[in-house]
Parts: structure tokens; sequence; C-alpha cells
């Protein structure tokens, strides 16, 4: 399958970009049930009309309900479609070490949420998708009776914890179905003016192709070798302190920089930018503790919060974008901030 890169919509069209989420099933029901693309029933089923949603990736490690996570996502991208709407997910640095294999942050509750579903895939049979969609409602139950076993000894059941890694081994595996299941989403994703990326996009990224790197990194989750494609790991997208995913550029306390460190971060930026033929950049990867922001003239936005328990537990916020203006939600009462408010032309 294609992983979308670049996208034209109607500037109309209401965008909202999510950060990272963690494994934290409920401050991501929190953030979307704030973006007013999820209802608060508990039926998780998509409100947002032709609203177009962006996960800017990191859903895995730090946290126990990152399957469920992915379940939810996949069930809003297919209800959102049938309303004339898209979600869109963008893969993280978590995401590509999870499919090399680094499981150094993932929490003990996520290696047994991987034998649950992995058990629990196995009266779907070749039905995929419809198992994925499934789980999200299923899995807190599963959740209950695992903990209700006399076998349950928690994180010290060394047997349990042995069986966890090899679940999420089989799941995430290049070819696994849960490494395919990201194989759709791509590293970079651009749409109309905005740039939608987890860590931040370098010039050298552009030049060396936004459509090649998303391929690549498709077919090496896939597990596929192409005569065209390098079937090693992908270095320049998910590798190293400069690749797309593990950047933190954009991203630092402007503060802490010398003026002229700022000037030539801001060259980069804007370098990027009218390469890409962009206006402004989307990023994650990096928590701030003041909340979204906008940077260097507001042509960078950081949203990632830390709003998963395993990273910071704080207020979820969400980025509102609708005729090239931008703004951030931070809550049902208020629902956008005067301060972060910002028109591009």
């Amino acid at each position: 399958m294609e992983t979308p890169q670049l996208l034209s919509l109607l500037l109309s069209r209401r965008i909202i970009a999510v950060g990272d989420l963690h494994g934290d099933l409920d401050q991501a029901r929190s953030a979307l049930e704030m973006a007013g693309v999820l209802s608060s029933d508990g039926q998780d089923l998509w409100i947002g009309g032709e609203t177009v949603l962006i996960q800017l990736g990191d859903i895995l490690d730090r946290g126990e309900d990152e399957i469920a996570i992915l379940s939810l996502l996949r069930s809003l991208d297919m209800q959102a479609k049938a309303k004339g709407g898209a979600l869109f997910q963008v893969n993280g640095n978590h995401e590509t070490m999870n499919v090399e294999g680094d499981f150094r942050y993932v929490d003990y509750g996520a290696f047994d949420e991987c034998t649950d579903f992995l058990e629990y895939m196995n009266d779907f049979k070749d039905e995929w998708e419809e198992a994925l969609v499934g789980w999200v409602a299923v899995s807190e139950r599963w959740k209950e009776v695992r903990k209700m076993s006399s076998s349950y000894w928690g994180p010290w059941n060394l047997v349990k914890r042995q069986k966890g890694v090899i679940a999420r081994s089989i799941l995430f595996r290049p070819g696994g179905p849960l490494a395919c299941e990201l194989a759709r989403h791509a590293v970079v994703l651009k749409v109309n003016d905005w740039v939608f990326c987890h860590g931040g996009l370098l010039p050298h990224h552009v030049i060396y192709g936004i459509e090649k790197m998303n391929k690549e990194v498709s077919c090496w989750m896939r597990g596929l070798i192409e005569s065209d494609v390098n079937p090693k790991i992908p270095f320049i997208a998910t590798r190293g302190y400069d690749s797309v995913v593990w950047n933190r550029l954009y991203s630092r306390d402007i503060s802490d920089l010398e003026d002229y460190q700022v000037n030539q971060v801001h060259s980069i930026l804007e370098e990027t930018l009218q390469t890409i033929g962009a206006k402004a950049m989307v990023v994650g990867h990096t928590p701030q503790t003041v909340g979204i922001n906008c940077k260097y003239n507001c042509s960078i936005w950081r949203i990632d919060v830390g709003m998963s328990r395993g990273v910071h537990n704080s207020r979820p916020e969400v980025l509102e974008i609708v005729d090239n203006k931008a703004r951030v939600i931070r809550s049902k009462q208020d629902n956008y901030s005067e301060l972060q408010a910002v028109e591009y032309t």
C-alpha cells in the first residue's frame, strides 16, 4: 500500500494535529474529544465530519494501551472516510525503534497487551482489519481478566515477561502484523502549505526525497526487498540525531541558545520550508512544558505536550488549522488561545 505524503485540500477544511500519545488511551480519548472529532459517550464514534486529523507519532512505549490506541485510530480512520473526513498518522522514533526490536521503553503492561492481542487474533484468522478495529472495545476486559488470574504476578512474573517479549517481537518485527500496520503511514506528510513530521525535516531530507523516504520506511517495515529500494534500515529517516524522527533542532528552548545559534536554526528552517514549498512545519517528539507553541516567526509548531501518564501527564492540547489560521485548543471550556492564534498568508 502506498503511504500518503503530499495532499492538496480545500483551505476551508479543518485540520487537527495531535502530538505524542505514548500508550495512554484515556489521555488520547480526552485530546480527541476536546478536538471535537471523538464522541464523549464512550462509543468511540467519529463526530468530526470532514475534519482531517493528523497524529504525529509516538503512540508506542511508556504506556500500556498502545495497540488499543492503534485500534481506536484505525476505527476512526474508517469512520472519518465515510463522513468525508480523513485521519493520517505519522510514524515517530518509538514506532521505528520497536520495528527494529528496541524495546527499552516498553511498559510492563504493554508486553501483556501484546500477549493478549496475539491470543485474541487467533479468533480472526485472516481478518486482520476486523481484529484490529475491534480490539479497543475489548482490551480493557482482557486486561481485567489477566489481572484476576491466579498466575498473574505483575512485573515479577518472568515467564509472563518472556511471553510478552516474544509476542511483541512477532507483532512488530519487519513484516509482522503491527509493523505492517505502521507501514501504512508516512514519516513526512505535506498538506497544502503545511508539513507534518515527528522530529523535524532538514534541507538534506527534502533533497533526498520525501516520497523516497516514505517508501523506504514502508518497505522496511513490511519486510519487503525491492530492486530499487535499499532493504536495510532507512538511516536518513529513522537513525541518527538528525534523522526525520529523531531531530530536535527546532524544538530546543530558544533561551538556551546564543543569538547566532537562533539565527542559524531559523535559516535552516526557512531553507527547508522554501525547498519543500511550505509555510510552516508541525512536529512532536520533544515535550513542551509550556504547552503547544510556535517559534521562529511561527514557522515551526511544537505540539508534544507530554500528555501521557508515562511522560508528564500534562493537560491534553491539540493544534487546529483552518483557512491557514492556526490556533491551540486547550480545553472544552477554553476552545482556543488568543495568544497562539496565527494567520498565514
